[in-house]
């Protein structure tokens, strides 16, 4: 299950420096001028994962394979996009096929780099996101008129679902905060609309405002703003792991941007982990949360979950404090669930099925 995120954003206001900082190389072109990307930057990290090395040390195993992240980074938008001011908004297509969009907007002051739009970080997700309804009714209006003479289409649910989407969206709102019912989110994936995309705001502050991170308490809406700042992220991202852990010491903070960013889209897709531990390999896996054994068995091979009989579960805890498989077999503590149990966030599993 690969997890893809769309990086969108004024011009300039660190989206590609961002980019390069969450890849930890130099990859997309982050000069200081508007545009400067054309084509979409696509870029996969690993998830970082201390607890991946734990369970190899514990199994024997050199072998590692953690969970990804794609990042996508599209080209700056501009009020008026959609009219044709600065490149259009043809490059807002390469959003549809991710999973999450990761909003940037720009709270440094650096008068050296060139300003695009709004003066603050508010007005900066309104002019995005007022380019995403556009767009999207766009979309909504070639479905309505395509099928105004079709009578049987008139009378479904699709289509009396897509003059409610109109309607919510001519009032500016994103169609992933409109009142649905069940049967029309359902429905709703089949338009493949850009403001049903579930998202997240990332804040690229100064420097100096990183250096007090926990005290950087900015919201746009009722959504909490992630602070970071690109281009101390990027210089971490030069660094050897011991000293990129020493970097972030002294600015005060646990974990990286990348983390944070990472995090951050999971908890915004309701997504967790999973690892399977052997002396072939240690491996991390993401479902969505509550998933079922046998839908977390269907990431790793669709046989496994067709055949699904069984899962051996340990949690990560109890392995680790007894060792192993075997220790935590021992104990008592290795568990065999069935079709019915919910996956936590976490557990390290063997699954059994026929094939």
């Amino acid at each position: 299950m690969k997890l893809s995120i769309a990086i969108v954003g004024l011009p300039n206001v660190g989206k590609s420096t961002l980019f390069n900082a969450l890849l930890g190389r130099q990859i997309a072109d982050a000069s200081n001028y508007p545009f400067c990307t054309i084509d979409p930057n696509v870029g996969v990290v690993e998830v970082p994962d201390d607890k991946l090395q734990v369970l190899a040390d514990i199994v024997k195993t050199t072998k590692i394979i953690p969970a990804i992240v794609e990042f996508v980074d599209i080209a700056g938008l501009v009020k008026g996009a959609s009219t044709g001011e600065g490149l259009g908004n043809k490059f807002l297509t390469n959003i549809r096929d991710c999973d999450a969009i990761c909003h940037v907007v720009r709270h440094f002051s650096d008068p050296s780099v060139v300003k695009e739009g709004s003066v603050d970080p508010q007005g900066d997700f309104e002019v995005i996101c007022a380019e995403l309804i556009i767009k999207d009714l766009e979309s909504i209006d070639k479905y309505l008129d395509g099928n105004k003479n079709n009578a049987p289409e008139l009378k479904t649910k699709k289509y009396a679902l897509a003059k409610k989407l109109k309607s919510g969206l001519e009032q500016g709102k994103l169609a992933i905060h409109l009142d649905l019912d069940d049967d029309e989110k359902i429905l709703l994936k089949e338009f493949f609309l850009l403001t049903a995309k579930p998202y997240f705001i990332v804040a690229n502050v100064d420097e100096n405002t990183y250096q007090h991170v926990e005290d950087c308490s900015l919201k746009i809406e009722d959504y909490s703003v992630l602070p970071v700042c690109a281009k101390t992220e990027f210089e971490l991202s030069e660094l050897s792991d011991e000293d990129k852990k020493n970097y972030l010491k002294e600015l005060g903070m646990e974990k990286s941007g990348l983390e944070r960013v990472i995090q951050k889209a999971y908890e915004t897709l309701g997504l967790q982990s999973f690892y399977t531990a052997g002396i072939k390999e240690v491996r991390a896996w993401t479902i969505n949360q509550g998933a079922t054994a046998p839908q977390a068995a269907g990431v790793i091979h669709t046989d496994f979950q067709h055949g699904f009989i069984m899962a051996e579960i340990v949690s990560y805890n109890d392995f680790v404090d007894n060792n192993g498989w075997e220790g935590a077999k021992t104990k008592g503590l290795l568990r065999h669930e069935g079709k019915t149990y919910i996956m936590h966030p976490d557990d390290i599993v063997e699954f059994r099925f026929n094939v």
